[in-house]
């Protein structure tokens, strides 16, 4: 009986053989990147403090509109952040499949952490132009475009949103596994997400869940970084 293996081109590659490795160290650029406009873009965030530094709700807008400049850098930051850490999840994705975990889902659940990070900060970045155009629109800092309360909300929210790391505790401990229990990384960057990862996923998962904004792009610096310092080294990954 003629099968179907048969009639396959004897120049196309066999599939149990493709090795998808990642080419170039773009994706670990745009993950050292967003690691590091993730960090200017909390560091931003907290010092957009309209809520807390108004005498009343109505000095909020005034507040919002002395604080443009900072606007600006947090909107910015933010927007880099979440389009690097895309690219990282699809790089580090691609990464731990050409590292023999084809069959499992480690790779997929890496990106997808990420890809919730991603999606957080675009939420978050989501209200600025409306905002900060209000506030250079207004004649007067304190009235005009920007009512009070929405003022009060918008602080709030972007005091919260773009702090949601959570998913990068997911791909972290996802990581550590691949690296730990696979081979699919160096051992030491394993431990590293293992720690990081662990902190942030607890902080994400607990009432404190912004916290995990502090660690999160701590661990993508350090992974980015690692994996881009030992992208020549091979580590024999083990079967999952």
């Amino acid at each position: 009986m003629t099968t179907i293996r048969e009639f396959s081109s004897p120049y196309a590659p066999d599939a149990t053989t493709i090795s998808a490795r990642p080419s170039g160290r773009g994706w670990q650029f745009a993950g050292l990147a967003a690691g590091v406009a993730g960090t200017v873009s909390i560091g931003t965030s907290m010092k957009i403090d309209a809520v807390y530094a108004a005498d009343d709700t109505r000095d909020v807008a005034a507040q919002l509109h002395s604080q443009i400049p900072a606007l600006l850098t947090f909107h910015t930051a933010t927007v880099i952040a979440a389009v690097s850490i895309i690219v990282f999840a699809a790089g580090l994705s691609q990464r731990l499949r050409s590292r023999g975990l084809t069959d499992s889902i480690l790779p997929q659940v890496s990106a997808y952490g990420l890809i919730l990070v991603a999606t957080a900060l675009l939420l978050g970045s989501g209200l600025n132009t409306e905002f900060i155009f209000g506030a250079l629109a207004s004649a007067d800092p304190g009235a005009g475009q920007l009512v009070p309360e929405a003022g009060v909300f918008y602080a709030h929210w972007i005091a919260t949103i773009p702090w949601l790391w959570l998913g990068a505790g997911v791909s972290a401990i996802t990581l550590a596994i691949a690296a730990l229990k696979h081979g699919a990384a160096p051992r030491w960057i394993g431990w590293a997400s293992a720690l990081l990862g662990g902190v942030t996923l607890l902080f994400g998962l607990s009432p404190l869940q912004y916290m995990a904004g502090f660690t999160g792009p701590v661990w993508l610096v350090l992974a980015a970084l690692g994996l881009w310092l030992s992208s020549g080294t091979r580590t024999s990954a083990r079967p999952s």
